[in-house]
């Protein structure tokens, strides 16, 4: 049997994860799985033909230590995906920069290293909106992660100030349309379209993850979706083995990307029950 590890957490009991569902395509295919908390100590990697990034979910933590377990990966005989160099790249949300400069719409976006209280209403104002989205540039699971309306800076102005005091930020304006109707996730293996998933949040709430009470469902993209995501996926370099692209619907009907995903995303394999056999099919032809 060749063996693959999965790179995940020390526990994922807190959160949903849908990876197991990849061991039965994958043994059929004479892959032998393991997964391995990115904190283990003393793993030799050179056992493994390759390492998958899976479900690391707390390395926004110690994003330092993540990368010297990549690096330790990537020094061994293993083969990681995705590769060391699109993780540097995606890690920190300025890649949205590099991709709205090769002319892909994003959801339009202020970028500061440190967070001003005196900067409140030009956030809104430059923005041309009343509700603002503040987040960090790394980060994960909506961690730190904040709505906020011109009338809250007397709430969190204190409070932003200190979790932004040295951590770069990005400002967005709040998309209306992740509430009527929702955020479209659409997923690649290799250069291989798979499925789409659009998810909602829960009532009075804007995060879509499951952990937050985010509903998910299959979907048909239309082609105006579908056309977004594969122009999207022409730029990324080198070659990712998973790709998840976040995108959501603009006053204008065009699709605007919210995240490009090619680190940990969830690739929702109990939405599709046909994506197990795609992922491990494209994985093993990946690494002959």
């Amino acid at each position: 049997m060749k063996k693959c590890a999965f790179l995940s957490m020390d526990s994922l009991e807190d959160f949903v994860c849908y990876d197991h569902l990849l061991n039965e395509p994958l043994a059929r295919r004479g892959w032998q799985v393991r997964e391995i908390s990115w904190r283990a100590e003393q793993v030799d990697w050179n056992q493994f033909e390759a390492v998958i990034i899976r479900s690391p979910w707390d390395y926004q933590q110690d994003p330092n230590a993540f990368f010297k377990t990549l690096e330790d990966i990537n020094r061994s005989s293993a083969r990681l995906e995705n590769k060391l160099e699109l993780v540097e790249w995606n890690i920190d949300k300025t890649y949205l920069r590099d991709l709205e400069q090769q002319g892909i719409e994003i959801v339009p976006s202020l970028w500061r290293a440190k967070f001003d209280r005196q900067e409140w209403e030009l956030f809104f104002e430059e923005l041309g909106t009343d509700e603002i989205i503040i987040k960090p540039t790394i980060s994960a699971g909506a961690d730190d992660t904040y709505r906020l309306t011109r009338e809250d800076k007397a709430d969190y102005a204190e409070k932003l100030t200190a979790i932004f005091a040295d951590r770069p930020f990005i400002v967005q304006p709040f998309m209306p349309n992740i509430l009527s109707e929702g955020e479209f996730s659409l997923f690649y293996f290799g250069d291989s379209y798979s499925h789409t998933i659009l998810k909602t949040p829960k009532k009075d709430d804007f995060r879509v993850q499951e952990e937050h009470g985010g509903r998910l469902q299959l979907v048909e993209p239309e082609k105006k979706l579908l056309a977004t995501g594969q122009e999207i996926l022409e730029l990324i370099h080198p070659d990712p083995l998973y790709t998840r692209i976040d995108l959501v619907r603009t006053a204008q009907n065009t699709f605007a990307l919210m995240e490009l995903e090619l680190i940990e995303p969830s690739l929702y394999f109990n939405m599709d029950p046909e994506s197990p056999e795609r992922f491990a099919r494209v994985f093993d032809e990946w690494m002959n």
